[in-house]
């Protein structure tokens, strides 16, 4: 069943085109790896696939998105803002119930930020700070998850773990990436963007190494 659909779009801001002429599917239970030279619209095309579908999904951002000031429980609490009652958020920001600490302090233990529950996000790490937006978005608890470059800052071994959680906490994945290598083993569809422009939407195990340079050589 399609989940997604794109057809003939054009994306553009502050009368620059972004995105020109998509015509993409995205199946629900798809794990979609989207990758692009920079400035090659993948955020773009994230942000119009979450205009789509924003109640049914969650987006971490590149930048994170988080609340500097705030500790890790508040900022992972914050993915179901919006599904809380405000007598529960406000109690949460100044007392967190037992039951609430225990499910977020949950998500924080898989992705390694358990002992920092209750740290400050500006005490925190890049890395550190990319997994609270991680466990963000899980804790949401939604169908879809589409994440922008979720793993540039961590190191290797984590990128590993954090993708494999990804796509183990949502039904529909849709994640950019530069490391590409990682990318293709661990999603099972690739496309590729340039210049705002697909040039290729495959199964991952058919993206030629030509294909790949092509993507990448400058124009």
């Amino acid at each position: 069943m399609s989940l997604f659909q794109l057809d003939n779009v054009d994306v553009a801001y502050n009368g620059d085109p972004i995105l020109k002429n998509i015509s993409l599917s995205i199946d629900e239970g798809e794990k979609l790896l989207v990758m692009g030279p920079s400035g090659a619209g993948k955020t773009t095309l994230l942000r119009k696939l979450f205009e789509v579908k924003p109640e049914k999904t969650a987006f971490i951002h590149q930048d994170f998105a988080l609340v500097p000031q705030l500790s890790v429980f508040h900022n992972i609490y914050a993915g179901r803002l919006d599904a809380n009652g405000w007598v529960r958020n406000l109690r949460n920001l100044v007392k967190p119930r037992d039951a609430d600490t225990e499910e977020v302090g949950s998500i924080a233990d898989r992705v390694g930020l358990g002992s920092h529950l209750w740290a400050r996000v500006s005490e925190l790490s890049g890395g550190q700070q990319q997994r609270t937006a991680v466990a963000r978005a899980i804790y949401r608890g939604v169908d879809v998850i589409l994440a922008d470059e979720p793993v540039a800052s961590v190191d290797p071994r984590q990128s590993t773990e954090i993708l494999d959680l990804l796509i183990g906490s949502a039904d529909t994945v849709v994640v950019t990436l530069h490391n590409i290598s990682l990318g293709m083993e661990t999603f099972s569809r690739a496309i590729g963007l340039k210049n705002g422009r697909l040039q290729f939407d495959t199964p991952s195990s058919s993206v030629t190494r030509k294909s790949i340079e092509q993507l990448y050589e400058p124009c």
